[in-house]
Formats: structure tokens, C-alpha cells, sequence
């Protein structure tokens, strides 16, 4: 059986994946991963996210997949030990020199896609260091993968879902060029993300071109109203795979794994439980299994710079532009209460809200939680809509815990952009 690998950066939404199905979760720990601007988890929470992973028989990954230099390297080979001892599984890792450390004390150590691991002999290699697993290049296309996991000794991992970087396997110095943050140190500012300007020196032979296979020259290079040019193209679109669920099941990898431990809890929530919908469906019945447009819908709700297979099946060409998911996401409350025997929130709210309209709550504990309101009352009397600046009860068989976050989901339009 596969393994679903989804990310983790706090615990609202490492209780989110796990409530919708996450077979394993991967976390940062301060200091030593590619997310130095997330919400990483301390060395002293590991207990708690193992102990709560264990609630759902699930698997724990700690990530250290940065450029380790001397002093990063004996630093985290010190803390490897107290690592072992919160319990969690693994640890991914960048640098093949702290493997022997990682197996000593009984943890699996898993080789990171930034080693760009792209053939079956280096797996072989990385069998005899003592290494379970590793994250093959995100550069590989499908038949490539599916030939190097048949032939590996050991376990593969790709990524299926979430964000592209413009660098081969993410290793990029144009954040540290530009500002001296570096991306493989955990410190990327993106300005791949960002419109550039284009200039060049002009004569008559010149002339702006789109060298993409894409027949919109527009897409990649837009005249601005000053007469420059402006494009995107650093930046890729987000990598979208739940339209091959049957290609990837046939692939022999024995993780798939979905990017975004930057991304929002219900970010995570929504991949995960379209990604988990979509492997059980297959596995229960390969033949007559069929893509359900929900799950790609739900994906689509939540951030996102627009869909692409990358490398998979051809080379990628299509750039991204701005968050293209469906729905904003408002802040509208908290929750003062929970009344189990009657399933009744208590919220107060600053902003109004009715009949009908999605609210999105979100808690350490809850996770993330997608709801429809179809009953309201304040002070017992029912009502149809409730006015900001007040406390209105909600029925809603989910549980809820006070202070939890409520957010109120508005479908996207060209005004809201």
C-alpha cells in the first residue's frame, strides 16, 4: 500500500491531515530545514506530535533538509539523539554525512529531493550507507521513475501535489543573489514568485519572442503600458497529479507526497483528503475507478499559482500567475464554546453571517473543519442571519474548542482580486 505523505507546520494542521487521512506526516524542526520562515516545530514539541500521530497510527518525519555546513552539521548530530527519543520515525535529511549518525540511534534516515537522486545506482549506494528511503528528483519523468523504483533496493518517494521551484530540485541562488537569503540554507524570499521586467538592447533585427510550445505568446511575456516587458517566467505553476492516480499507483514508488508546510491548515486538509479519496478508491477497485471533478474542485478552492503535471509526462512550460483558488478566506470569529450534549458552538463574530454561508474553523486540537451553516439562533430565537459584533449558536456535530479560529469562505470574483 502507498504511503501518504502530507505536511505538517503547526499543529493546527498537523491534526488537519491526520483527521483526513495522512498515512505519515513530515515537520520542521527550527534551525534545520527548507522552511526557516514557517512555523517549525521545537525540539521539546516532537513528544506531543508523536504522541498524536500515534492516535492515528500514522508515521512522523523530521526534516534537516538543508546545506549543512560544519557547525550545522555537529550541532543537529548532538540533538539526533533527543530526536530518537520523542519517538518519531525518521528523519530527511540532505546530507548523506550525518547518515550513519541518523541509523545509529534506530531512526530510518530518508534522502532529501535536494540531492537530485535520478538513477537506481545511487539507491543502491545509499542501501549500503543506511538508507530506507529516498525522494527521487523532481526532474524525472513518469516512465523514468517507474524503471528506477522497480529496480531500487530500497524505498522512493515522490512529490505529487504543491509547489514547483524554477531550480533543479530546488537548489536556487537567486534569493541569496538578490538579497543574501538562501534558499538552501531554509531562507528563500521567493523573488522567483514576483512580475520581472524584461529589457534588451534594441536594433532592427530584434523583436520580442515566446520560445515556449505554447501557441499564447501572451502567457509568457506581456507589453506593459510603459512600453517594457513583464513576465513571470521564473515562476512555475503548482504540480497537480490527482488526474493520474492510476499512472502513479503503477509506478512501484512507496510514497506519495504532498509539498506545502508553508501553506494554511486547510490547504493541507483539502490535499490531503482529495489525495486520500482518490488512492482508496483505486485500491478498492482499480477497474472501474474514475476521477471524481470534486476532488479536483475542493483543490482548487485553496491557494494555488494554477495546475501543472511538470516533468511527469513532458517537459513544463506554463508559468504561474497570482492565487487562483475560488474562495477567500475571511476572518469572521472565535469560538467561546462547545455544548456536546446538544452539538451547539457558541462563536462571537465580527463580521455577519447566514444561512448558507461556508465558515471554515480551525484549532491545535480541531484541525481544520469546512461547515455550512444551516441553523442559528441568538438568545433561542432562530434566525437567518446573524449581525457582526455578536455571539450567535451554531449547530454542528463536529466537535470545537474554545478559541478556535472562524473564518468565513467567499467565493473569489474580479472584485475581490
Amino acid at each position: 500500500m502507498v504511503e501518504l505523505l502530507a505536511p505538517a507546520g503547526n499543529f493546527i494542521s498537523l491534526r488537519a491531515v491526520l483527521e483526513n487521512g495522512a498515512d505519515a506526516v513530515y515537520i520542521g524542526l527550527d534551525d534545520y530545514n527548507m522552511r526557516a520562515n514557517a512555523n517549525n516545530f521545537r525540539l521539546d514539541e516532537l513528544s506531543d506530535v508523536s504522541k498524536i500521530a500515534n492516535e492515528y497510527d500514522a508515521r512522523v518525519y523530521v526534516c534537516s533538509n538543508i546545506i549543512l555546513k560544519e557547525e550545522d552539521t555537529l550541532n543537529l548530530s548532538k540533538q539526533i539523539p533527543d530526536i530518537a527519543s520523542a519517538e518519531v520515525d525518521g528523519i530527511i535529511l540532505s546530507d548523506i554525512g550525518l547518515v550513519e549518525e541518523v541509523t545509529f540511534t534506530g531512526l530510518e534516515a530518508h534522502i532529501s529531493v535536494q540531492e537530485n537522486t535520478s538513477n537506481s545506482f545511487t539507491l543502491k549506494t545509499l542501501k549500503k550507507l543506511g538508507v530506507t528511503r529516498a525522494i527521487l528528483s523532481r526532474e524525472l519523468k513518469l516512465d523514468q521513475i517507474k524503471e528506477i523504483a522497480s529496480k531500487s533496493p530500497i524505498e522512493t518517494e515522490i512529490f505529487i501535489h504543491g509547489a514547483m521551484c524554477m531550480a533543479i530540485s530546488g537548489r536556487c541562488f537567486l534569493s541569496y543573489g538578490l538579497y543574501g537569503r538562501s534558499a538552501n540554507c531554509g531562507d528563500c524570499l521567493q523573488p522567483c514568485r514576483k512580475m520581472w521586467n524584461l529589457s534588451f538592447e534594441e536594433d532592427e533585427e530584434d523583436s520580442v519572442i515566446n520560445f515556449s510550445e505554447c501557441s499564447d505568446e501572451s502567457f509568457l511575456i506581456n507589453k506593459s503600458y510603459d512600453d517594457t516587458y513583464r513576465t513571470n517566467f521564473f515562476s512555475p505553476k503548482d504540480l497537480c497529479l490527482i488526474e493520474h492516480i492510476p499512472e502513479l499507483m503503477d509506478s512501484n514508488v512507496d510514497a506519495f507526497k504532498i509539498e506545502g508546510r508553508s501553506r494554511s491548515a486547510d490547504y493541507a486538509a483539502y490535499a490531503v483528503n482529495s489525495y486520500r479519496q482518490a488512492i482508496d478508491s483505486f485500491e478498492n477497485d482499480p477497474i472501474n475507478y474514475k476521477l471524481n471533478p470534486q476532488w479536483v474542485d475542493n483543490l482548487s478552492k485553496v491557494f494555488n499559482r494554477g495546475f501543472d503535471t511538470g516533468f511527469y509526462f513532458a517537459q513544463p512550460f506554463e508559468i504561474s500567475e497570482d492565487n487562483q483558488s475560488k474562495y477567500i478566506k475571511k476572518d469572521i470569529g472565535k469560538v467561546v464554546n462547545y455544548y456536546n450534549k446538544i452539538q451547539v458552538a457558541e462563536l462571537r463574530i465580527w463580521d455577519n453571517l447566514k444561512l448558507g454561508d461556508e465558515i471554515l474553523i480551525q484549532g491545535p486540537t480541531t484541525g481544520s473543519i469546512n461547515h455550512i451553516i444551516d441553523s442559528m439562533q441568538i438568545n433561542g430565537e432562530s434566525i437567518k442571519e446573524a449581525p457582526k459584533d455578536s455571539n450567535v449558536a451554531i449547530a454542528i456535530d463536529t466537535k470545537l474548542r474554545e478559541s478556535d479560529f472562524v473564518y468565513k469562505l467567499i467565493e473569489r470574483s474580479d472584485d475581490n482580486d
